[in-house]
């Protein structure tokens, strides 16, 4: 996207680090001379027998100067060296024989269209394991989900000036860890699969050592922290009016971010535990005098006491002293890929609770939205509702809409389908059906669906459904609306069948029964927003090969991409919209 000093021909920008010194000597060298009047790009003839006039060092070349705009790269390898030798001795010039033409600026001249439209939006993507294996690949996999969002971005949000700006995260190739100790402990025999392993999953192994563990969250930290003070610096604009971060992390790399916007320490849960175990083993290990085990029980008083004298003065200096945030701005939105953060949250000893709220995983005050999106076949991926209410373990995830899908129904305004019939945790909205009688096309019933299929929605597909599965299931599907007398064929007599029923079992503005006819328990608290979102399966997918896939296979996804960009352009669709309800 940037560039100053370009090659010859291709026209492919040099590093940014050589381009900068070769840009500050230019200037120190050259500033206020006159350049050619006319902006030709053409190669020019070699600067055969022309002396240069200046000349740069660099690592691993040099630049010389024949003029102010002929101005040429050399390789100091050693092959090069010799290779410009032998053509100098056989009459070729320098420039000619192995020089590279550099041009300050690009083949095209710029115009004031050509500026960018404003970024309100920036999205840092981060990797997960096997990185070290196969270096650059999240530049790779970010340039392909970037890609995709522009396409979306032109099909659906092609009015808003505003646009995403998707930046890779590359954590992993500058950390030490162990060095190559783990490498030097490998046998030899299928090294292929085992240099694999070392460099894929090894990674799940340093972050569950508490050696190692700092190092990886560190590492991620300071560079999120690095990339948004870079693109601040070159977008000034961006915070002045109020720009938005996200994150999209992909596997082990969501408990990494997860870790650093909660701060979460292991190591002191774990001498916290230590401690009380040894105090425990101090009383009960062995038999002792009167006075033995009076003085220790004095000693365990004193040292709880000490410990809450350490709590309380820790608490005052961390009152006064403001301890800088760990990440420099605040996550409007956490979006996990195929992420197992639920495993390590259930290992972590966090249980559901009694709230809807997202607060008990990730307070809203860190991040302002958690969404999980997994395929329903990938073996990595794990779902975090049921962590925050028990009942949703049987409530199946939102369907993520089919990036085709004509005027696809609002995520908010999807209705909740049961992945078991006989165990229908009734969660839907119970005072909307005791306040006014459901009819046919307005009944929250659902019907029972497998993993990738479609989320029935309600209307005539629950009353089909129902009536094929039969009505010993269809009893239970609508207990809601009556006991046995529910049938599929009391719901297409119109009006009368389900007013009936609903009077039978519940009365105007009266709570619905606690239990269903299932003799489950009804709950009735209900997520405040949404959290596991499933892709589809394809309708010839093998799930078995899914399996192997799937894990990857989020990149270049345009349902992923129209999702992602549906969510950050929420707010803005809603101003706009707000605008143009005011003007009319």
């Amino acid at each position: 996207m940037r560039g100053q000093w370009f090659i010859d021909g291709t026209w492919q920008p040099l590093e940014e680090e050589e381009s900068n010194l070769i840009e500050q000597e230019h200037l120190n060298r050259f500033k206020g001379q006159q350049l050619q009047e006319s902006f030709d790009m053409e190669i020019s003839k070699p600067v055969d027998g022309k002396e240069a006039i200046h000349s740069l060092k660099l690592s691993r070349n040099h630049v010389d100067w024949h003029s102010v705009d002929e101005v040429y790269l050399y390789s100091d390898a050693t092959t090069s060296k010799i290779a410009r030798t032998v053509t100098q001795k056989l009459g070729f010039s320098k420039a000619s024989s192995s020089g590279t033409r550099l041009h300050r600026g690009y083949v095209e001249e710029a115009t004031l269209e050509d500026k960018p439209p404003q970024t309100s939006h920036i999205v840092f993507v981060v990797h997960g394991i096997g990185q070290k294996m196969d270096q650059g690949r999240i530049i790779k996999n970010t340039a392909m989900m970037r890609d995709t969002a522009r396409k979306v971005e032109e099909k659906y949000f092609s009015n808003l000036a505003t646009h995403v700006e998707f930046l890779p995260v590359e954590w992993r190739s500058k950390l030490t860890l162990d060095g190559d100790t783990v490498d030097s402990i490998t046998p030899d025999k299928v090294r292929g699969l085992r240099d694999m392993l070392n460099s894929s999953a090894m990674d799940i192994m340093y972050y569950t050592s508490p050696l190692y563990r700092d190092e990886l969250v560190k590492g991620l930290q300071q560079e999120l922290n690095r990339l948004y003070s870079l693109f601040c610096s070159r977008n000034p604009e961006f915070e002045e009016k109020g720009g938005k971060v996200s994150i999209v992390s992909h596997s082990l790399g969501c408990v990494i971010t997860y870790d650093i916007m909660t701060g979460w320490n292991p190591v002191r849960l774990y001498e916290q535990l230590l401690q009380k175990e040894e105090e425990e083993e101090e009383l009960e290990e062995r038999w002792m005098s009167y006075e033995e085990q009076r003085l220790l029980e004095e000693l365990y008083i004193t040292k709880q006491r000490l410990r809450e004298i350490e709590e309380r003065l820790h608490e005052l200096k961390a009152s006064t002293i403001s301890k800088p945030p760990v990440l420099k701005f605040k996550v409007e939105n956490f979006f996990c890929m195929g992420s197992p953060l639920a495993v390590f949250l259930a290992l972590r000893g966090i249980r559901p609770g009694t709230s809807g709220s997202q607060d008990h995983i990730l307070p809203r005050t860190i991040c302002n939205r958690l969404l999980n999106i997994f395929h329903p076949t990938d073996p990595v991926a794990y779902r975090l509702e049921p962590l925050i209410l028990k009942h949703y373990s049987n409530i199946s995830p939102v369907q993520i809409h089919w990036y085709n899908t004509a005027n696809p129904l609002p995520y908010e305004h999807m209705k909740p389908s049961f992945l078991n019939p006989s165990k229908e945790p009734t969660s839907a909205p119970d005072t909307e059906s005791a306040s006014a009688a459901p009819s046919p096309t307005t009944s929250p019933v659902m019907v029972r669906r497998h993993y990738g299929e479609s989320i029935t929605n309600i209307g005539k597909a629950s009353i089909l459904g129902a009536a094929s599965i039969g009505k010993g299931l269809g009893g239970m599907l609508f207990s809601r609306f009556g006991r046995s007398s529910a049938t599929p064929q009391s719901m297409e007599t119109g009006k009368e069948g389900p007013e009936g029923d609903e009077k039978k079992t519940t009365t105007a503005g009266s709570p619905p029964l606690p239990h269903s006819s299932s003799g489950f328990l009804e709950p009735t608290v209900e997520l405040e927003h949404r959290i596991d979102f499933e892709l589809r399966e394809g309708l010839v997918e093998s799930r078995y090969w899914s399996a192997v896939t799937s894990h990857t296979a989020y990149w270049s996804s345009l349902d992923i991409a129209l999702f992602l960009l549906t969510f950050m352009y929420k707010q803005d669709q809603e101003e706009t919209d707000k605008s143009n309800l005011d003007t009319v």
